[in-house]
């Protein structure tokens, strides 16, 4: 229990998926039994829809926070990073922090930089712009091992926290240092106030 609002680390991709299927099931039960019907799948995020989902909104933001420093006004780190030279508990932790120990975005996301790098769906290629397209966002090659993580984590400096920077690692790797986060098609009208 001292660890419910940690991130998960130590799951390999493959791990983070089978995760998926099973809270897929979990709610898709629990729907069924309040008499509703299955919508969609839980599933990691395709490389697209982790940085849309990390920009909250804002078109060319550098960090998810939307300013383009890691620090606030005040001096305080605006995520769980390496800052400096290896100062690893500059930012008040060693290794990972609380979910919410650090705002959300804009989207209401806590964690999209730093923390835990978070795997994503697509398969690493050093040139994704060439794979994968407006209607393809997706890079599945099932014979590439590496897969990509996103975000950086508490081990990273500070260009692994932008929005835009790209990572992999071999997918059948733990490390203390990645997580996953599922995500899920949202299929209905915004909410028009």
């Amino acid at each position: 229990t001292a660890y419910d609002n940690y991130p998960v680390v130590g799951i390999t991709w493959p791990q983070a998926k089978a995760f998926s299927v099973w809270r897929t099931q979990i709610f898709n039960t629990w729907l069924q039994s309040n008499g509703d019907m299955f919508v969609n799948d839980f599933r990691l995020p395709s490389e697209s829809e982790w940085e849309w989902a990390a920009r909250g909104g804002r078109a060319s933001v550098k960090y998810p926070w939307g300013n383009p420093y890691i620090a606030n006004a005040k001096g305080c780190l605006m995520a769980n990073f390496k800052p400096h030279r290896g100062n690893y508990d500059a930012d008040g932790y060693s290794y990972t922090a609380p979910a919410n120990a650090y705002d959300p975005n804009d989207f209401g996301l806590y964690n999209m930089a730093g923390n835990v790098a978070e795997w994503c769906e697509d398969a690493y290629a050093d040139n994704s712009v060439a794979i994968t397209w407006d209607l393809n966002t997706v890079n599945k090659d099932a014979d590439e091992p590496r897969k990509v993580t996103r975000g950086g984590s508490w081990k990273d400096i500070a260009y692994y926290l932008e929005t835009g920077t790209r990572a992999y690692e071999l997918q059948t790797r733990k490390r203390s240092f990645i997580g996953f986060r599922c995500s899920m098609r949202y299929l209905g009208r915004p909410n028009m106030k």
